[in-house]
């Protein structure tokens, strides 16, 4: 399943780029998110715990960023489970920044994500609905974190 989209974030390019590097930023702007720990300078584990119609799961999965361009590009692939066995997933994405005009970072993303289990049983729509609100919650909070720093 792919899922895919983007937002529009007022933050200078570098200083969003290096944010979306560390595991702290997933831990405070990730709905769900309860622990985000570096392992070595390109992989981290997360847990999330999330509500995907009537189940509600809870991830542990492990993420390595296999590129950094900085400050444009960067790749990530991981792979997951539900800690309650509901499934396993791996998934690889790319996440690109382009400077615009006003202070302005466009920040577009390409997951290619492959689920295993009961968490497959809602297929496309379902989890397309949910990553787009949780698109949502991140952005919000995101900017909040940035102007908080500036």
């Amino acid at each position: 399943m792919i899922i895919e989209g983007g937002f529009t974030l007022k933050a200078p390019i570098d200083k969003l780029f290096d944010f979306l590097l560390k595991p702290e930023t997933i831990l405070t702007c990730l709905p769900g998110a309860e622990s985000a720990n570096m392992i070595d300078d390109t992989s981290y584990e997360c847990i999330v715990k999330q509500k995907v119609g009537p189940i509600k799961a809870r991830l542990k999965f492990v993420n390595k960023m296999t590129v950094i361009n900085k400050p444009t590009h960067i790749e990530i692939e991981g792979e997951g489970e539900d800690m309650t066995k509901l499934g396993h997933f791996k998934q690889k994405t790319v996440v690109d920044l382009t400077e615009k005009s006003g202070g302005e970072v466009e920040v577009t993303y390409k997951t290619d994500v492959s689920i295993v289990g009961k968490l497959a049983m809602f297929g496309d729509r379902i989890m397309r609905a949910k990553a787009k609100d949780t698109e949502k919650e991140f952005t919000k909070n995101l900017q909040e974190k940035l102007k908080a720093m500036a």
